[in-house]
């Protein structure tokens, strides 16, 4: 994964707001803004959305879009 590159959210680990939820389940697809290292295992990235919305995600919790 890149920064830059587009991505479909696959599923939600973390508690997140409902209003993204909302969103989310009308368009899961976003880009990549930036990443970095959580937990000491794994990589989390923050994607933004139309309308300026954006949260982390875990890398686990998006794939590539097509």
């Amino acid at each position: 994964m890149e920064i830059g590159q587009k991505v479909r959210v696959k599923g939600i680990k973390q508690r997140i707001p409902g209003n993204i939820v909302n969103r989310l389940k009308q368009n899961p697809i976003g880009t990549i803004k930036e990443f970095k290292m959580v937990d000491g295992s794994g990589i989390g990235y923050w994607i933004e959305f139309e309308a300026e919305m954006g949260t982390w995600f875990f890398e686990d919790e998006i794939e590539p879009a097509s």
